[in-house]
């Protein structure tokens, strides 16, 4: 295992976390929990030199919290630094920063977590909790021992970000990042931001939710045949992370002990400056071939917004894109079925035209708005 620097602290992170968010289950309900296997897992990776297990409240329906804390046993807690996350979203009193905690703490059977996250910081919720005193809160129960050091994870623009870096003495952040979204979110410039002022920075998503795991599209698969050196798809986004020194280590959410095995294998050849600049220069031209296959041109500008009759145009055109470019169909239908209100779909487009008179990119939105909701709207 190859270990990394995490901000300012005296301890090296294993550049491969374990993530307990999909962890393998016995049916198609995430509670069920199949935990011989997720135990296996687990500790295969711990006895390879994995040092950082991150979970969070929700978890398979509340379920991964309590499932580590057995996991953990046989000496096994001692070996790691455990992460959990607070549910932001859920906060209507401050009050409730204690309750949760605290109810976290026996769910997890330990005395201090040593990586606690104010989870999901976007502009609607991080307001909410800072006004109710968590940051104050965050400090006391620091002193105390029950967290060890408080960070964020992290779901808006750029913007939001840097606002909420620069509010406290952060010890971490964890962004969605990988070799496709440099410019989503936090992106590479939050990356960089965060690092600047001594963060350490826990990537997810690093495969996109394993979009970057499925049969490349033609044109995409071509790029990457005409690299000499044969890796994986996954094995080349996760180098891709570790080869940028801003990287403290890369979230994988495993869910069989096969992902466990090749992550392992990945992360003992990891390293800054492990990857040429023809290979970085293909990586490029990988994401511009994926790129390519956007069926709508959208930017994500946001021009468009609001819409006078509600209906989320930038999310349903990114859900559409994914579609196309992903090969992943499917997972873009239960997207638009499940994230997306009925009022917010795309045949509650009324035709007024508003989002055409604004848009930059001069896209025919009502048209595409019609053709997304045909391709999304099956079997959805």
């Amino acid at each position: 295992m190859q270990y990394r620097t995490f901000g300012t602290l005296d301890w090296k992170p294993s550049a491969l976390g374990f993530g307990a968010m999909r962890l393998p289950t016995t049916s198609e309900d995430p509670a069920s929990i199949d935990e011989p296997l997720a135990t296996r897992m687990i500790r295969t990776a711990i006895d390879a030199g994995v040092n950082y297990v991150d979970t969070a409240w929700p978890y398979h329906k509340g379920e991964s919290e309590p499932f580590l804390s057995r996991c953990l046993r046989d000496g096994y807690r001692e070996r790691v630094k455990l992460a959990t996350k607070m549910p932001c979203w859920l906060i209507k009193d401050a009050s409730e920063f204690d309750q949760y905690l605290d109810k976290q703490l026996d769910r997890l059977n330990t005395e201090t977590i040593n990586f606690y996250l104010l989870h999901g910081l976007n502009k609607k919720v991080w307001p909410t909790v800072r006004d109710l005193g968590v940051l104050d809160w965050a400090d006391r129960a620091t002193a105390d021992g029950r967290i060890g050091a408080l960070g964020f994870s992290f779901h808006d623009d750029l913007d939001v970000f840097k606002e909420i870096v620069d509010a406290y003495d952060w010890t971490f952040c964890q962004i969605l990042y990988n070799l496709m979204d440099i410019e989503f979110q936090a992106g590479r410039a939050g990356l960089q931001y965060a690092a600047s002022r001594n963060l350490g920075v826990v990537i997810m998503e690093p495969l996109r939710g394993g979009s970057l795991t499925q049969p490349a599209p033609e044109s995409v698969a071509a790029v990457w045949q005409s690299e000499p050196t044969k890796r994986t798809q996954a094995d080349w986004a996760l180098k891709w992370l570790w080869n940028q020194p801003e990287v403290s280590l890369v979230l994988s959410g495993m869910s069989a002990m096969e992902h466990v095995e090749q992550n392992l294998q990945s992360a003992s050849e990891s390293g800054v400056g492990t990857m040429s600049a023809e290979e970085i220069a293909r990586i490029d031209r990988v994401r511009a071939a994926y790129n390519a296959l956007s069926a709508v041109p959208c930017t994500n500008c946001k021009y468009c917004m609001p819409c006078p009759n509600g209906v989320a145009i930038p999310r349903i055109f990114d859900m559409l894109n994914q579609a196309e470019m992903y090969n992943d169909v499917d997972r873009a239908r239960r997207r638009y079925k499940q994230l997306l209100k009925p009022e917010e779909r795309a045949d509650r487009c009324v035709e007024c035209g508003a989002c055409e008179l604004v848009c930059p990119q001069q896209i025919e939105i009502i048209a595409s708005l019609k053709a997304a909701h045909k391709r999304l709207a099956e079997a959805a």
